[in-house]
């Protein structure tokens, strides 16, 4: 996102991103399994660690002499493992115990059991923001809004230090209940919210004037690039003859689901994507279908459009299918590998950056785009209000 120390979550009951998921979602490939046969117990071990298992020999000698509590092996192992990883320094490679990567894994894939919000962690503020409910969720027919700051979960102050023990607090069963305490404004709220299985949709679109037709991609989970073809089938029934394509505040997704649509615009053998392993070796993906889709596109990016956003955005740019509109894009442009170990956790590791099929980086960099325009509204209901999607509906006309 544009200001610093804000991040975003998605909080879908069992489904939810914990504290070290940053500010976009994460672009990755994922493998069901580790190549090779190594399991979480042997992580700590492998390699020339003598000096860490002596320093931990000895720190669980004395914690087992003089504590006065009970150790709980598994939590302390747990968490030695998730601090050894960050230890790393990167942001986006990450440890998940099996409870989170199941977690994981199903939010990526769309799999969703619970209220439905995304939440902005204002780390600045020290507050924990909901940023939108999702549609259709029962967190929007409970009524919490965007904006709304959630101060207590099931009667438990939060902050935004203890995001993942907030994502803890709101899963549960389908049928239960999570109690939220809501500051809207000056008014302290208390809203009751039923978990349950929630149906997400990717996309919201709509015939606009002159035949114009409106795709808003809200992420690029699981499934969306088949949702996208369907959804602009239906629109050209209706005789659409251009497409705006809404990727603000879209923080990214599977890059395959990206390469997907981007095949439907872009002509066979047309490259899509570029990447570069820590080795240094070049990897491209070119169209690998005829083109299906031919009509003027213009994208509306803005400084929360990231990752596999950038990739499509990048790629329509450069392959001279679409023009953007909005303010520059966010700049994550490294893809993680989300390996499953053999016990059910998992490891999401940055594995490569990527690159614009003209070969432009993104990362720490972003995109800028054809047409400049600054707002601070997305206002699809209301097209007059919204000057991004205005200066895109004049571009088309």
């Amino acid at each position: 996102m544009e200001e610093t120390g804000r991040k975003i979550y998605k909080t879908i009951m069992l489904i939810v991103i914990t504290a070290a998921i940053t500010a976009v979602s994460t672009t990755m490939f994922v493998y069901q399994k580790l190549t090779g046969t190594m399991g979480v117990n042997n992580i700590v071990n492998s390699g020339n660690n003598t000096g860490l298992e002596l320093t931990l020999a000895q720190i669980r000698s004395m914690l087992e002499e003089e504590y006065m509590g009970e150790l709980d092996d598994e939590a302390m192992i747990e968490s030695a493992i998730k601090g050894y990883v960050a230890g790393v320094g990167d942001i986006y490679t990450e440890y998940y115990p099996p409870v989170e990567m199941t977690s994981v894994l199903d939010t990526t894939y769309g799999n969703y059991i619970g209220i439905g919000i995304y939440m902005i962690v204002d780390s600045k503020n020290g507050v924990i923001e909901v940023q939108r409910p999702m549609e259709g969720s029962p967190a929007e027919a409970a009524g919490i809004k965007a904006g709304d700051i959630i101060n207590k979960v099931n009667g438990e102050e939060v902050n935004a230090e203890n995001v993942s023990e907030i994502s803890d607090k709101i899963k549960g069963e389908e049928g239960t209940t999570v109690n939220l305490e809501i500051l809207r404004g000056k008014e302290t709220l208390n809203v009751a919210v039923e978990r349950k299985r929630i149906v997400v949709k990717h996309i919201k679109s709509k015939v606009i004037e002159d035949n114009i037709g409106y795709i808003q991609l809200k992420d690029f989970e699981g499934g969306v690039a088949k949702e996208f073809k369907e959804t602009y089938d239906a629109l050209k029934s209706e005789g659409i003859t251009s497409l705006i394509i809404d990727i603000r505040d879209n923080g990214g997704g599977i890059v395959d689901e990206a390469i997907e649509i981007l095949d439907f615009f872009c002509k066979k053998d047309s490259t899509l994507l570029i990447t570069v392993d820590k080795k240094g070796n070049e990897d491209i993906t070119k169209a690998k279908e005829d083109q299906q889709i031919d009509v003027p596109v213009v994208i509306l990016v803005n400084g929360s459009s990231a990752s596999a956003s950038e990739i499509l955005a990048g790629a329509l740019k450069d392959n001279g299918i679409a023009k953007l509109v909005g303010t520059k894009t966010y700049g994550k442009g490294v893809i993680q590998t989300l390996h499953r170990l053999t016990d059910g956790s998992g490891l999401k590791i940055t594995s490569e950056e990527y690159y614009t099929p003209n070969h432009n980086r993104i990362n720490k960099t972003g995109i800028e785009p054809d047409y400049e325009v600054k707002s601070n509204t997305i206002n699809v209901e209301e097209p007059e209000n919204d000057a991004q999607l205005q200066k895109a509906i004049e571009l088309l006309k």
